[in-house]
């Protein structure tokens, strides 16, 4: 009788895999009639598979750009594929006309495509933070966290104040899933790689760090736009410092006060207690008031040689400036600039 039941048990277990066999035969019979299905976006379509997406949410995610016509067919490849088991985080381009082989491999082995970030004028670590985080994964407030950590900073000889000037306005490629800590390591690099030996002997030659290389060129930066003038402007700071004169940047009040759209100082703004406003304290201040760009780094490192002391933005409101030896040249060219302003009736 054990003999006839162990003949039984083994021609069951043939009869499941021979139909078992015919199963994956069929199935791969219809992959292979299939293997030519494209996907049906009309254009590229760029997807993000946030960190922790399941399998589900993949779907989800391709259904919602109307990816896959033939989600059946998508199952099976990604199950023979192992995808259903390994979903990679990262922001994927979808080519126009894409296989559904070449789809599932894309995904399975994680290849995303970068996304460009554009890191611009900001004027304070929030701003900078907020602007990242709109094209990055991980948050604003977590980035933000770091970059004010202290400890954090030190490893890269900044502070939370001078953080901010260590990175460099450019428009860069990166993985959108990348972790904050990651993300400033690559701005870390981006940083070195601009202070190039040239500029690196220019700090060295005009006995400046890096930090107050970038903290000068950002005063210079919000008080200009007009890239002839901006030499010029570093030259009134730099022989200010030299002299050891108050800066007296409105700028810098401006960032104490807190409010960049003013168009007049005035008294009352003078008087702001703050580490930043240099009307108050002599020397630089103690961190970068905005990001700035090269070429206003690059207008302080030129250390153009004149002999101005002060400089008033011209009455035709052009955006360009007066630039004085002396104090009493000054005072008539700011009683010009102030009458124009009270004229327009600018407060």
């Amino acid at each position: 009788m054990a003999g006839k039941s162990k003949k039984k048990s083994s021609s069951k277990t043939k009869a499941i895999l021979i139909v078992l066999g015919v199963v994956v035969i069929m199935l791969a019979v219809l992959a292979v009639a299939n293997v030519g299905k494209r996907v049906t976006v009309v254009e590229d379509t760029r997807i993000y598979i946030p960190t922790g997406a399941s399998y589900n949410d993949l779907c989800d995610t391709m259904a919602a750009h109307d990816i896959i016509e033939h989600k059946a067919l998508f199952g099976l490849l990604a199950k023979a594929r192992g995808l259903d088991k390994h979903v990679k985080p990262g922001s994927y381009v979808i080519k126009r006309g894409m296989g559904y082989l070449q789809l599932v491999q894309k995904l399975y082995t994680g290849n995303q495509n970068p996304i460009r970030i554009t890191i611009g004028k900001y004027r304070t670590l929030r701003q900078l933070c907020d602007g990242v985080a709109t094209k990055m994964e991980f948050t604003s407030d977590t980035l933000y966290k770091i970059l004010n950590d202290k400890d954090f900073c030190q490893v890269y000889n900044h502070t939370p104040q001078t953080i901010i000037g260590a990175f460099t306005q450019n428009t860069y490629e990166v993985y959108w899933n990348t972790s904050p800590k990651r993300f400033v390591e690559r701005m870390m690099m981006e940083s070195d790689a601009f202070w190039n030996d040239e500029r690196t002997a220019q700090l060295k030659k005009m006995g400046l760090s890096r930090n107050e290389a970038v903290t000068l060129a950002s005063i210079v930066e919000e008080e200009t736009n007009k890239q002839a003038e901006k030499a010029d402007i570093a030259s009134v700071y730099l022989n200010r410092l030299k002299k050891g004169m108050r800066l007296e940047a409105d700028p810098t009040v401006k960032y104490a006060v807190g409010d960049f759209t003013l168009r007049r100082i005035l008294e009352r703004h003078l008087q702001t207690v703050s580490p930043y406003n240099t009307y108050l304290n002599g020397g630089l201040p103690p961190g970068p008031i905005c990001l700035p760009s090269a070429e206003s780094i690059d207008a302080v490192l030129a250390n153009k040689k004149t002999d101005y002391i002060y400089f008033c933005a011209k009455e035709d409101f052009s955006g360009s400036h007066n630039f004085a030896s002396s104090y009493q040249q000054h005072l008539a060219n700011a009683a010009r600039y102030h009458r124009a302003l009270n004229a327009k009736k600018i407060q």
